[in-house]
C-alpha cells in the first residue's frame, strides 16, 4: 500500500500574492479555478484573503471576510467532498468561514496573532495548522536568525501545540507546519528540509509549503515562480520520504502526481519481497 499524503490547493483572493497576485482575484475567477484544483488532485484548499509575502501589507478583517468567505461558500456548495481551508490569522475571519463551509483554519502565526482565535477553533472544533514564523510577513526576511534553526522550530511547534491543546482544541485536529520560506534564510530552509525528520518527530502531520517560493529561485537562477515547478515537485517529494503528509501547492496537478509516484516507490515492496 502506497503511503497516504494530502494535496492541499492554494487559492489566492488577493491581488498581491507573490506568485499569482491578481489572477483569482475575482469571485467567479477563485471558485473556478478551486473546482479546477480539486479536480487535478486536491482534497483541501486553502482559501485566503491577505498575502503574506515578505513585505506584504495588512489586511483589515472586513475586507478579508469580503474577499474569502464568498468564495468559500460557493466552494462549499460545489464541493461537498473536499475539504475547505481558510488562511488568515484574525479570529473573526476564520469565524466567519467557518459559518459558511470551511473545517480547517491555516494560521502562520500559530494561533498567536489574534488571542480569541484559539476560542474560534476550539469551539468549532475545526482543525488548525500551527506554523512557525519568525517576525511578521513585513519585516520576517530582513535579518532572521536562529541558533539551530531546525532545533529551535521544533521546540516552537511543541510549545505551540501544548499551549493550544490546554486551551481547548483536540491534539488530533493539530497539523504542524515548519515555515518554510517565514523568517528564514535559504540555508534555514534547506536545513528544515533536510532534517524534516525532527520536525515529523513531534507526533503530529507536517505540512510543508515550499511552492514556488524564492528560495527555489535562488537555487536555480528560475526569477519568474511559475517556472519553480520542478524544484518545487523535488522539495515535495523529498518531504513526502521524510515523513510529511500535507503538500499545500499551487501547482497541484503535476505535484499530486509526482507524490503519487513517489508513495509507491517509497511504500512497495524491496527486492525479494
Amino acid at each position: 500500500m502506497a503511503r497516504p499524503f494530502t494535496v492541499m490547493g492554494i487559492v489566492n483572493v488577493t491581488p498581491d500574492s507573490f506568485s499569482d497576485g491578481g489572477e483569482w482575484f475575482d469571485h467567479d475567477a477563485a471558485v473556478r479555478h478551486g473546482i479546477e484544483l480539486a479536480a487535478a488532485g486536491a482534497t483541501i484548499l486553502d482559501v485566503g484573503g491577505e498575502s503574506t509575502r515578505p513585505g506584504a501589507a495588512e489586511v483589515d478583517a472586513d475586507e478579508e471576510a469580503r474577499r474569502v468567505v464568498p468564495v468559500i461558500r460557493a466552494l462549499a456548495s460545489a464541493l461537498p467532498d473536499v475539504t475547505l481551508s481558510v488562511d488568515t490569522t484574525k479570529a473573526s475571519v476564520a469565524a466567519a468561514a467557518i459559518d459558511v463551509g470551511a473545517t480547517y483554519v491555516n494560521d502562520v502565526s500559530a494561533l498567536r496573532h489574534d488571542p480569541r482565535m484559539t476560542d474560534v477553533v476550539a469551539g468549532a472544533g475545526v482543525r488548525c495548522c500551527l506554523m512557525h514564523m519568525q517576525g511578521v510577513p513585513r519585516t520576517m526576511q530582513r535579518a532572521p536568525s536562529y541558533g539551530d534553526v531546525v532545533v529551535d522550530v521544533a521546540r516552537h511547534l511543541r510549545e505551540r501545540v501544548a499551549a493550544v491543546v490546554d486551551a481547548g482544541v483536540a491534539e488530533d485536529r493539530i497539523d504542524v507546519d515548519p515555515g518554510i520560506g517565514f523568517g528564514k534564510t535559504v540555508d534555514h530552509n534547506l536545513a528544515l528540509l533536510r532534517r524534516l525528520d525532527e520536525i515529523v518527530g513531534l507526533g503530529r502531520p507536517v505540512v510543508v509549503g515550499t511552492s514556488r517560493k524564492t528560495f527555489l529561485g535562488r537555487i536555480t537562477g528560475r526569477d519568474d515562480p511559475r517556472q519553480r515547478l520542478a524544484g518545487t515537485v523535488a522539495t515535495n517529494v523529498l518531504a513526502l520520504a521524510a515523513g510529511a503528509s500535507v503538500f499545500r501547492v499551487h501547482d497541484v496537478g503535476a505535484v499530486h502526481d509526482a507524490l503519487a509516484v513517489a508513495a509507491h516507490v517509497l511504500d512497495g515492496p524491496s527486492r525479494g519481497d
